[in-house]
């Protein structure tokens, strides 16, 4: 630990860093307008004359838990199945997205606890006529799903059998054989669920009824069904992209920056905290990522980001503390085997004692350093992100709003201040273009007394 340093006054914002500054502003803005439009748009329910032109398959099905290829057969006697209603209350959407015509899934109806294959079943009569007809899967099914029509396989959503490769559940549309209006059909479901840590209230299974729609309408239901979906998880995308620009222009103006270092580990903790969020719009819009992935990556990343924004933000104000540095690769290792050999305990160390050192880099910033009130600001967004469960669900925040009807989760509120608020401590950073570039290395540069902006120097 070495002494920290005493800055002189800190110089005014020149030309290139006023310019950075309201490039960022606008670039906010135009983006948190496009994001407000899409969430507008995906959120409006289904047309009513597509509804009313469509069925929506709810109401008793007949269910059964276990895996038999027989039970797809028309012919088969599903009489001694047990009863699941699938029909939802009004207004019912699921947590996450907003999807609607939300239903509790095997747990609610006395399966809890229960994961792996299960079945359901129930006869359908597809009106007469000349259209061709269609089946639109349903929207919300834990985790993956196979959909027969009279023992004949049309598609589903994931790979089942023996080694199933499960992932997202999207909108899928299945055509029906030819000459099936008219004529009555058996509709099976094949399900499967991934094993969960704990038992879920209301998982497993399908949360949504299947829609039967012909084609014209089908295709339309479609459309709309896509548009929600894309709505739901496009401030995933968004926002990791935004990161990774900002990782971009950190370290594209490094050497022209005060602070070398934290620039460095700053664009580190930003390509990875991206990484992460984007996982979740890969997994939801396409096939590329498996749920089993998906949930590893999950429970392994978050200690190597938490890592590196806590070496980020150790060399904001300097010298950075080397104590700090250890400590935090030390928390992140133990993260990483916590969740690699499923030792909760070590984990939850890895977490509060990151915690506790964000608390003792924040008592630093708060005694002084450059640009002081940004820089406690912007630290705080991030352990608002990080730590949420630990920060904000004691108070009450709740994880999910739905404006216009589509979830938005608190931690892409928290990100889309905390981005820009970054984007604007990056480029008060920079050194005036007259200025000596230093020669010094970035790590040399990050542990060094340097000469800082004044200690009350606020935005």
């Amino acid at each position: 630990m070495m002494p920290e340093s005493t800055p002189p006054a800190a110089p005014l914002i020149d030309a290139t860093q006023r310019k950075l500054i309201v490039g960022i502003v606008i670039v906010t803005l135009l983006i948190a307008a496009l994001m407000i439009a899409g969430l507008a748009i995906g959120g409006r329910p289904d047309p009513a004359p597509l509804r009313a032109a469509s069925t929506l398959l709810d109401g008793p099905w007949r269910f059964h838990t276990g895996d038999d290829p027989r039970w797809a057969a028309a012919n088969l006697d599903a009489s001694g199945w047990e009863t699941i209603d699938l029909t939802a209350p009004p207004g019912s959407h699921d947590g996450d997205v907003g999807l609607p015509d939300y239903v509790g899934g095997w747990s609610a109806h006395g399966h809890r606890g229960y994961h792996g294959y299960a079945w359901y079943r129930r006869a359908v009569t597809v009106p007469a006529g000349s259209a061709s007809w269609d089946i639109l899967g349903p929207t919300l099914v834990e985790d993956g799903y196979e959909l027969y029509w009279n023992g004949q396989r049309l598609g589903g959503s994931g790979r089942l059998g023996p080694e199933p490769r499960l992932v997202g559940t999207r909108p899928l549309r299945f055509a029906l054989p030819a000459g099936a209006a008219g004529t009555s059909g058996v509709l099976a479901v094949r399900t499967y669920m991934l094993p969960r840590p704990g038992p879920s209230a209301d998982g497993g299974g399908m949360h949504a009824a299947p829609i039967l729609a012909p084609r014209p309408v089908g295709e339309a239901l479609h459309r709309a069904q896509w548009q929600r979906t894309i709505a739901g998880y496009v401030v995933d995308a968004v926002e990791p992209a935004a990161m990774l620009a900002l990782a971009g222009l950190a370290l594209a103006v490094g050497s022209r920056s005060r602070r070398k270092g934290f620039l460095l580990f700053a664009g580190i903790a930003l390509a990875l905290t991206a990484a992460r969020r984007l996982d979740n719009a890969i997994v939801s819009w396409t096939d590329l990522q498996d749920l089993r992935t998906y949930a590893w990556l999950a429970k392994v990343m978050w200690a190597p980001t938490m890592t590196a924004w806590l070496l980020a933000w150790n060399r904001w104000r300097l010298p950075a503390w080397r104590s700090i540095d250890a400590l935090a690769i030390a928390l992140g290792a133990a993260g990483i085997v916590g969740a690699l050999a499923h030792l909760p305990t070590w984990a939850s160390i890895s977490r509060l004692g990151s915690l506790a050192l964000f608390a003792v880099i924040v008592v630093r910033i708060v005694r002084g350093g450059p640009l002081r009130t940004l820089a406690l600001v912007t630290p705080a967004s991030v352990l608002a992100a990080l730590f949420g469960g630990e920060l904000l669900d004691p108070l009450g925040v709740p994880g999910i709003w739905f404006p216009f009807n589509i979830g938005v989760s608190r931690t892409q509120y928290i990100y889309a201040i905390g981005i820009p608020l970054l984007a604007v401590l990056i480029a008060r950073t920079l050194l005036p273009k007259d200025a000596t570039a230093s020669k010094a290395g970035w790590w040399q540069s990050s542990t060094r007394p340097e000469h800082d902006e004044s200690r009350n120097q606020t935005i």
